[in-house]
């Protein structure tokens, strides 16, 4: 065992578990104070499902044997007899490599909450999440990650989850979106319930984000601090390029625009943190930034999907650019792996055509999976809670709880309103001065 790199990769899944936590601080600051419980609820459930899951099959589906490129098979139910102690290339046990992979099937469905809030059953996204993980998310780690996979040996490459977490977390939030229909207050510009915690979710993914990228080099070398240093890079660049455009185009820079722009740049370089140099993580922010803007504020309104909180518009469109811009600026001179360098390192268009049809391809895959399980799960669950209870908020109608216990006003105060007398008398009269 490498002791050194087995502690990374440790240390590295610990911070990727933390951006689920953090995802349920920005998708709950974000939303109107009727739904927060609900979303924050939504999101961090999603830890203990994903868990169990990938533990009984996940693993083995995503990791273990071939079916035909497209997913793996199961001989260790529940992990049972798998020895969890064989050393990987980089010299970390087989169970740490499992328990990294583990997190990313945990925050990958989280993600996609935040296109559906404040109108889904918590019943129907329960189950969609269990069928989801099975039909959509084992078969396209296995496709990209494993190397018996039809992307994988087909050339694709993905450093850290482009296409396997944010194209299909990003593609399954429009489908869903798309589904449910809009809000009964579609266009009209709700409340964020608390904008400091958007900035406390969005600083805890920005530092979660270092395990997920640098983590994925599985090892303390050389691709792990290019991988930290460009996530930085794009993030910080995509951050000011937003803060630009809103201050040109809405007239001032906002928080949530910052905000944003910094999840733009990390989710853009994800494909390619390991690959690119300093200038392409700078132009891969760029071109997240570029994109995700646009869609949000030119294209979504035309196409008139509802998604709430701009999952496909973040993750997805930002996803989908930088698994493209993969191929444009991925280097050997970084990462000696690749099988060819990209269209502006000499490499042609090979490597950019690959990932241009792999994207495509996790497109399809993810849309039509995604038509089929909800199609079929509505025909047993209701999809939609309904109007009185969108109304009321889902805190209330799903969870019987409410984000903030106030006090409200006491009967005490009211009945007994003597003896309350000479404790409150100062509140209402003015000290007599002689």
């Amino acid at each position: 065992m490498n002791t050194a790199n087995t502690t990374f990769v440790i240390i590295a899944s610990i911070l990727v578990l933390f951006m689920t936590p953090g995802l349920a601080f920005f998708y709950g600051g974000l939303v109107s104070k009727r739904n927060v419980v609900n979303t924050m609820l939504s999101v961090f459930f999603i830890i203990g499902i994903a868990i169990l899951l990938w533990i009984s099959v996940g693993y083995e589906l995503s990791f273990n044997g071939d079916i035909h490129g497209f997913i793996g098979t199961v001989h260790h139910f529940f992990l049972a007899n798998l020895n969890l102690k064989q050393l990987t290339a980089t010299g970390i046990p087989r169970g740490l490599y499992l328990f990294f992979q583990m997190m990313f099937a945990i925050i990958t469905p989280a993600l996609f909450v935040g296109a559906i809030v404040g109108r889904i059953r918590f019943k129907f996204l329960f189950w969609f999440i269990v069928l989801w993980s099975f039909a959509i998310y084992y078969p396209m780690v296995h496709m990209v990650w494993s190397p018996h996979g039809l992307l994988a040996n087909l050339g694709i490459i993905d450093f850290a989850g482009g296409t396997v977490v944010h194209i299909t977390a990003g593609i399954t939030a429009f489908v869903l979106s798309a589904f449910l229909g809009h809000r009964f207050n579609y266009g009209q510009t709700t409340k964020h319930y608390n904008l400091p915690w958007v900035l406390l979710g969005t600083s805890i993914l920005w530092v979660g984000w270092y395990g997920f990228n640098a983590g994925s080099a599985l090892a303390i070398n050389n691709i792990a601090i290019q991988a930290a240093l460009t996530s930085t890079v794009a993030a910080a660049t995509s951050m000011v390029a937003w803060l630009f455009l809103d201050t040109h185009f809405v007239g001032k820079p906002t928080l949530v625009g910052v905000c944003t722009g910094t999840l733009c740049g990390l989710v853009g370089i994800t494909p390619a943190a390991g690959y690119v140099t300093i200038g392409g993580a700078f132009w891969i922010g760029l071109l997240a930034t570029a994109a995700s803007y646009s869609f949000i504020t030119y294209l979504k309104p035309r196409i008139g999907v509802d998604d709430a909180l701009d999952a496909f518009g973040c993750h997805g469109v930002s996803g989908i650019m930088g698994s493209i811009a993969t191929g444009l600026f991925a280097t050997k001179t970084v990462n000696s792996k690749i099988p060819e360098n990209g269209l502006f390192y000499g490499g042609g268009f090979k490597l950019f055509g690959v990932q241009l049809l792999g994207t495509l391809l996790t497109i399809l895959f993810v849309a039509v999976m995604c038509v089929l399980v909800i199609s079929l799960l509505r025909l047993v669950i209701k999809m939609r809670v309904d109007e009185t209870e969108e109304r009321v908020g889902l805190d209330q109608g799903e969870h019987g709880e409410t984000v903030d216990y106030t006090v409200k006003i006491n009967n005490d105060f009211v009945n007994y309103e003597d003896e309350f007398k000479g404790q409150m008398a100062n509140f209402h009269h003015k000290p007599n001065h002689h």
